[in-house]
Order: C-alpha cells, then sequence, then structure tokens
C-alpha cells in the first residue's frame, strides 16, 4: 500500500457508495438519514444532478443556533452549493489541501459529470494511517531479515 494513494485507492478500500437526499425534504428527514447511516454529510441531488451538501455543521450553525425549525425548513435552504469536487485521479495530499483551504470535511467524487462517491476527511486520515502502518512493517520485515537476498 502506497502512503501516497489516489481517490480510487481509498473509494476502492472504503466502498463506493453514496448518501444523499432531495434538497425538498426536510433538513429534520436530513438529519434522520445521516443518524440511520452514521453519516455526517449527505449530498443533496436533483436526480443525478449534484446540487449541494448538507452536513451536521449547517444544521447546527443554520438552523439549531437560529432556533429554526429542521421539521420546516428545507435542506435547500441551508445546503452548501458552492462546492469542491474531485475525481478518482486526485491523491490523498491533494484532497487534504482542498479540505484546508475549503473549510469542508466530504468531498463529493464526481467522474464524467456523474457523482461515483464521497471521501471524508476521516476517510482520508484513515487511509494515511494504513499506508504508514503497512509501510512501517514492510520495512521492520526488511531490516529483520525476511526477504531473501
Amino acid at each position: 500500500m502506497k502512503t501516497s494513494g489516489t481517490i480510487r485507492n481509498v473509494l476502492d478500500q472504503k466502498g463506493y457508495e453514496v448518501w444523499s437526499i432531495s434538497p425538498e425534504a426536510t433538513v429534520f428527514e436530513a438529519i434522520q438519514v445521516m443518524a440511520e447511516k452514521n453519516a455526517g454529510a449527505l449530498l443533496a441531488m436533483n436526480g443525478d444532478e449534484l446540487a449541494g451538501v448538507i452536513s451536521e455543521r449547517d444544521y447546527t450553525r443554520k438552523v439549531a443556533l437560529l432556533g429554526k425549525s429542521s421539521k420546516q425548513v428545507r435542506v435547500r435552504e441551508i445546503m452548501t452549493q458552492a462546492l469542491c469536487t474531485v475525481t478518482l485521479k486526485h491523491t490523498v495530499e491533494e484532497c487534504l489541501r482542498i479540505m484546508t483551504a475549503s473549510r469542508v470535511r466530504h468531498l463529493p467524487v464526481v467522474e464524467n459529470h456523474r457523482v461515483i462517491g464521497v471521501v471524508s476527511i476521516g476517510n482520508l486520515v484513515n487511509w494515511i494511517i494504513s499506508a504508514q502502518t503497512a509501510q512501517i512493517s514492510h520495512l521492520e520485515d526488511f531490516i529483520a531479515g525476511k526477504y531473501p537476498g
């Protein structure tokens, strides 16, 4: 496993499943789906078209703290619409830089104008930890002479 992987590598390990909701759904419905799927964000989709991302942070800052009702506010009213997306060819490091610069925790993965996955900052950190652990193990084996000479 390479320390510097691509988003294809991450999704091959994590899976390509995408959790989404309609922009017309209520924020309450979105929070329910996030809780069911143990997800911190959902893609807001109009059919196959990516409309935005709604996160727990959006709910907290744009509904709960403002005293609004999650059963009345629509996803489209609070979702992030100015989206950063990545492709399968982006590296883990590139995605971490994008997330840091854009202050986002989730990136939709798009190929040929179609959403094919989502990566979170947690997915990327897990990838790096797994890759580094494997690399350390290989180096230890090499040093211990476990490889034929």
